[in-house]
């Protein structure tokens, strides 16, 4: 029996971990086809099937499921080894890929990165926008960003940003009229902006304290997102309260496009954190990353 090589194992991880050939195939930058001969010929060469195709799902069978959990981590230490030796050259190289949410995109990693890449030619960065709690090590990410208080023990977390102070504001011609807010729980009263986590499906509830007391309010609105910066500018069009960080609103505080409310309710969390596996040795180029974006 002629023996598998490390690229059909790898093209059989990618499917396996996607459940999807065309994801697949979109991950390795290779055609659905030649995905799909690949893996016949590794099934082939095992003597076994590995995966049950369906026209609306790939799962594993029993052999599969056993074989994935044998060599993905073997296959991952093996690609971070390589990674490590391409990294001994003169020059740092590689990808780092890094999930976060757009507004510490724009504020922290993107503003110091940016000078980072003009300087190392041979790196390259790949910026994933989500606002869910990604598994790094299940999507193969090499690093994420959350606040400090949302990172697993089991994670290496470097701080990048100071703490962050959370803002409630709406458009003056919104508020025109109504009494002012004077307790968080009055917001239910109120049409305000909703932000649906992708990672449990659920709104997201406004969080305030004050004097050592603290309210979550679930809010109601005509309009829901999953993206802050759309929030912003639905309350700019006087749809609604929006709740966000305090410095994505302040251009529009100091313009007198907005104006706050429950300000003395305004929370403060820890700031961001980039967070990454707890491995032996990472590659120079994560290494490197890590350093630009530490906070001092």
């Amino acid at each position: 029996m002629a023996s598998p090589n490390l690229n059909d194992l790898a093209a059989f991880i990618a499917v396996a971990q996607e459940r999807s050939f065309t994801r697949a195939a979109a991950r390795l930058g290779l055609s659905r086809s030649a995905l799909s001969h690949c893996i016949r010929g590794l099934e082939s060469r095992l003597g076994t099937q590995l995966l049950i195709r369906t026209t609306r799902s790939v799962s594993t069978t029993d052999a599969g499921a056993r074989l994935l959990n044998v060599i993905a981590p073997r296959i991952d230490e093996i690609e971070l080894e390589l990674g490590s030796i391409s990294a001994m050259r003169d020059k740092p190289a590689g990808t780092v890929r890094i999930t976060a949410n757009d507004h510490s995109i724009q504020t922290v990693l993107w503003p110091r990165l940016a000078p980072l890449l003009r300087d190392y030619p041979d790196i390259h960065i790949e910026l994933n926008v989500d606002y869910g709690f990604t598994d790094i090590a299940a999507q193969r990410f090499d690093a994420g960003i959350r606040l400090g208080d949302n990172i697993d023990k089991d994670m290496i977390a470097v701080r990048i940003a100071p703490d962050m102070r959370m803002a409630a504001v709406g458009a003056p011609a919104y508020l025109a009229g109504r009494p002012p807010l004077l307790n968080p729980r009055e917001l239910t009263e109120h049409s305000c902006l909703n932000l649906r986590l992708p990672t449990y499906g659920s709104l997201y509830a406004w969080e305030f304290e004050r004097d050592g007391q603290s309210i979550n309010v679930k809010v109601q609105g005509q309009a829901t997102f999953n993206n802050g910066y759309l929030m912003l500018q639905a309350a700019l069009d006087g749809l609604g309260l929006t709740y966000g960080p305090l410095d994505m609103v302040q251009p529009h505080l100091d313009s007198g496009a907005l104006v706050p409310v429950l300000e003395d309710w305004w929370p403060v969390f820890p700031g961001y954190h980039l967070y990454y596996a707890n491995r032996r040795q990472i590659s120079a180029a994560l290494s490197l990353v890590i350093e630009v974006l530490r906070t001092r």
